[in-house]
C-alpha cells in the first residue's frame, strides 16, 4: 500500500505560463535594443520608431509615457548628449547600450547553450595539459607533484604492502590525467556589399547579430581565444567589436580576394596554433583591386578571372593551416557550385542557409573546431 501511494506522487504538474514581471522601463528596453540593432545604432531614428511602434501599439501609458523612458535611458547611461558632424546638438548611445546589445544578441542566438565555468574547450590530446580528464595513471619521472593523486596513491599503498605495515613508495604514486585547453584564433568575414539588401530582404541585421553574439560568447566564455572581425566590400577592413551595432551595407561589389587576404595576414600575426576564418556571405565575388589601385569589378555571372583568385586564396590558406568555413545565404545553383569548388580548394567546409538557423550553426562549428583541432 505504501509502494502504491508513493507512485500515486509521481508526475507531472502542470500550470499556465507567467512571464517574468517586467518593469515598463523593461519592457521597452527590449524593444529598443532590437530596433537599434537594425537602425545600425541611429539612435534618433530607434526612437521615431519606438514613437510610432507606441502610437499603434499603446507600449505606453499616462503613468509612463515614452518621454519618460528617454529621460530613464540617460538617468541609467545608455544614451549621452554629443556634438553631431554638423555641429548642432543631439543624442546617442553609449558603450553600455553596446555591451548589452551584445549580450543581448548571445542570449537570442546561443541562449540554449550551457555555461562553461572553465571558460576554455578540451581536445582529444591527453598528458600533461591543465584540465582534468578523470581516468589515472601510474606516476612518471617528471610528473608534476600537483597531479598526484592522494587518495588513489594511498588506496594502492595499502593494497601493496598492507594497512599493519603502511609504506608508501614511488610505484603506489597514481596521477590524475589532464587534457590540454587547446586556443584559437578566429578571423569572423562579413560580407557588406550592396546585395546584403537586396530584394527585399535585410541579410546585414542578421549577420551583425550572429557577429556580435560570437564576439560576446568568445570574450566571455573563451577568454583565452581571439577573434577578429571584418567587413568586406570593394575593400577589406578590421572593425572593432565596439563597432558592430553600426555596421551597415555600403554601395559595394564584392572584394572576397581582399577579405581573404587580410583575414590571412591577421592570422599570422597570431601564437595561437588552432586558427580559422568563418565568412557569412550571399553574393559571388564580383571584384579586384588591381596593382595600380584600380578596380577590376563584373557583377555578371562568375567571371573567371576573380574565381581562380578566390581559388589561389583557398589553397593558400589550407597550406597555412587555416580551414575556411563559409556560410551562405543564398541557394543559387551556379553560386553553390563556386562555394563547392572554393570550399575543395581549401579543404574546408560550407554551409548553405537561410537567416534563420546561422548562429547555431555558426556556434557548432566553433565547437567542433575547437575540439577536434591542435596542430604541432
Amino acid at each position: 500500500m505504501k509502494k502504491e501511494k508513493e507512485i500515486m506522487r509521481k508526475g507531472f504538474t502542470f500550470k499556465k505560463y507567467e512571464a517574468p514581471e517586467q518593469s515598463p522601463f523593461e519592457k521597452l528596453f527590449d524593444i529598443f535594443q532590437e530596433i537599434i540593432t537594425h537602425t545600425s545604432g541611429d539612435l534618433d531614428e530607434a526612437l521615431d520608431w519606438m514613437k510610432e511602434l507606441d502610437k499603434e501599439y499603446k507600449l505606453t501609458d499616462d503613468e509612463y509615457t515614452m518621454d519618460d523612458f528617454i529621460e530613464d535611458l540617460k538617468k541609467k547611461g545608455y544614451i549621452k548628449e554629443e556634438i553631431k558632424p554638423d555641429g548642432k546638438g543631439g543624442m546617442a548611445i553609449t558603450s553600455k547600450t553596446e555591451r548589452s546589445i551584445r549580450q543581448r544578441a548571445l542570449d537570442q542566438i546561443f541562449g540554449n547553450l550551457k555555461r562553461s565555468g572553465s571558460g576554455n574547450h578540451r581536445t582529444k590530446f591527453v598528458g600533461r595539459g591543465d584540465e582534468h580528464a578523470g581516468e589515472f595513471r601510474n606516476y612518471q619521472y617528471g610528473d608534476s607533484l600537483d597531479r598526484i593523486s592522494i587518495t588513489e596513491s594511498l588506496k594502492n599503498a595499502q593494497i601493496n604492502h598492507g594497512v599493519g605495515n603502511f609504506n608508501l613508495t614511488e610505484d603506489d604514486l597514481i596521477v590524475e590525467q589532464t587534457q590540454f585547453k587547446a586556443q584559437m584564433s578566429t578571423v569572423l568575414m562579413i560580407d557588406i556589399s550592396h546585395s546584403m539588401i537586396l530584394y527585399g530582404e535585410d541579410r546585414i541585421t542578421p549577420a551583425k547579430k550572429v557577429a556580435m553574439a560570437l564576439a560576446e560568447l568568445i570574450t566571455t566564455r573563451y577568454p583565452k581565444d581571439t577573434i577578429d572581425i571584418l567587413v568586406f566590400g570593394n575593400d577589406a577592413w578590421p572593425i572593432a567589436i565596439k563597432d558592430l551595432p553600426y555596421l551597415q551595407v555600403g554601395p559595394y561589389h564584392t572584394n572576397t580576394v581582399a577579405g581573404l587576404e587580410l583575414a590571412m595576414d591577421m592570422l599570422r600575426r597570431k601564437r595561437n596554433t588552432n586558427k580559422q576564418i568563418f565568412m557569412i556571405t550571399d553574393g559571388k565575388p564580383s571584384c579586384l583591386r588591381l596593382p595600380d589601385g584600380q578596380y577590376y569589378k563584373n557583377s555578371n555571372g562568375l567571371d573567371r578571372n576573380i574565381v581562380n583568385k578566390c581559388y589561389v586564396k583557398a589553397q593558400q590558406a589550407r597550406k597555412l593551416h587555416i580551414p575556411i568555413t563559409t556560410f551562405m545565404i543564398a541557394q543559387d545553383p551556379y553560386l553553390m557550385q563556386f562555394v563547392s569548388e572554393f570550399t575543395k580548394a581549401n579543404q574546408g567546409k560550407a554551409f548553405y542557409t537561410g537567416l534563420k538557423g546561422l548562429g547555431e550553426m555558426i556556434f557548432e562549428d566553433y565547437e567542433t573546431n575547437r575540439k577536434k583541432r591542435i596542430r604541432g
